[in-house]
């Protein structure tokens, strides 16, 4: 059985999924659309879920693999409710990402790119956030950035997302 975050059961997700397809059947173009709100939806892009796309879709399902696996916004695996995401920019990485990633190691017990057993966080290493003047930085749900980071910020910073 698989549960989304609002508690339904697989018959539910898979009603909900196949409204999703339903808006863009037969539609090739609509693909990453389709893959948006299923993860969305479902939190993460599992394999019985690519199947039902690529079958409502009518693209194989290697596409639609290629599509997930090629850009960073979809996840084969789920993620955690909190996401963060350290920049390794240039400004970043010289003023200490490596300390900001060994912090966040140690706190959540977690390496770049998994999510904690509790799916509360998930640790992403991403190019850059915009944020250079801020070097060290992180961003955490899309929205919060925390820059001038040291190591023993994390923990505090993290509780903020209990």
């Amino acid at each position: 059985m698989v549960a989304c975050s609002c508690g339904c059961g697989e018959d539910e997700l898979t009603k909900q999924l196949e409204k999703i397809i339903d808006e863009y059947r037969g539609q090739p173009s609509g693909l990453i659309q389709v893959l948006t709100k299923a993860q969305n939806l479902i939190g993460y892009l599992p394999l019985w879920v690519q199947t039902r796309i690529a079958k409502g879709l009518g693209v194989s399902l290697q596409e639609v693999y290629g599509v997930v696996t090629f850009y960073a916004f979809f996840s084969l695996i789920p993620r955690g409710r909190h996401k963060i995401a350290v920049c390794a920019g240039t400004a970043c990485y010289v003023k200490g990402t490596k300390k900001v990633l060994k912090a966040l190691k140690d706190t959540l017990g977690i390496k770049e790119g998994q999510t904690t057993p509790d799916s509360r966080f998930t640790v992403e290493v991403v190019r850059c956030i915009g944020a250079c003047g801020l070097a060290p930085a992180m961003i955490i749900d899309g929205k919060d950035v925390h820059g001038r980071l040291e190591p023993e910020q994390i923990p505090e910073i993290l509780e903020q997302y209990a």
